[in-house]
């Protein structure tokens, strides 16, 4: 049989080595790669097809949450379980809409880590006991209705909307997208039209509380 092929994605070094050394112990599973961003862990995505992505939501670049939707999106044979430090609704729902099949907590047992990752590589979703199940009703019957602002921008916006929140220069944000300084500005521009947002430190304010970035970035 053969094993589980899994890529790691995480900013942390030690937290990513420790999860090798982890599944390396328990046996059945396979670490094909590592990433230290999300979009990084897009291209290996696509250089390896691992059968699973433990993927962190807080990276630097491209976060875990867009990471996610692109990989579902663009890799729909790859399944996606987050590994966060956090349980609250606004961090788990909408990773289960943008396509994660699995969420659990970094502080799980090895137990229930092994468990969750054979789950959703079976095509199962699995959510750490942590997280109540009515979460996921919940926020079912709510975006039946009007969609999250998030919802409305484009992945390309949102890559703008995490860099300018990360604190990058329009330069920077061009040299990093390949496009020019005045595709960047027109980005940003749509950005505070579409959330009626406009200034920067109210975009950074957003981000962060939409979980695209850390307090910290």
């Amino acid at each position: 049989m053969r094993p589980i092929r899994v890529l790691l994605a995480d900013d942390h070094d030690l937290f990513r080595a420790g999860l090798r050394a982890l599944l390396e112990d328990l046996g059945g599973f396979e670490v094909v790669a590592e990433a230290g961003d999300g979009r990084e862990a897009l291209r290996l995505v696509g250089e390896h097809r691992p059968d699973v992505v433990l993927m962190d939501l807080m990276m630097p670049g491209l976060n875990g949450l867009d990471a996610t939707a692109r990989v579902a999106r663009e890799f729909p044979g790859v399944r996606v379980l987050v590994l966060s430090m956090n349980a609250a609704e606004e961090f788990v729902l909408p990773a289960v809409r943008a396509g994660a099949s699995g969420y659990v907590l970094k502080n799980a047992r090895p137990a229930e880590l092994e468990q969750a990752i054979r789950a959703v590589a079976r095509g199962e979703t699995y959510l750490t006991p942590a997280v109540s199940g009515h979460l996921i009703d919940d926020y079912r019957r709510r975006t039946a209705g009007e969609a999250d602002s998030l919802d409305k921008l484009t992945p390309r916006q949102r890559e703008v909307l995490q860099l300018v929140a990360e604190g990058h220069s329009t330069k920077e944000i061009a040299r990093r997208l390949g496009v020019s300084v005045k595709t960047v500005e027109t980005y940003r521009s749509q950005l505070m039209d579409a959330l009626d947002i406009h200034d920067i430190a109210g975009l950074t304010r957003y981000a962060i509380r939409k979980g695209l970035v850390s307090p910290a970035a």
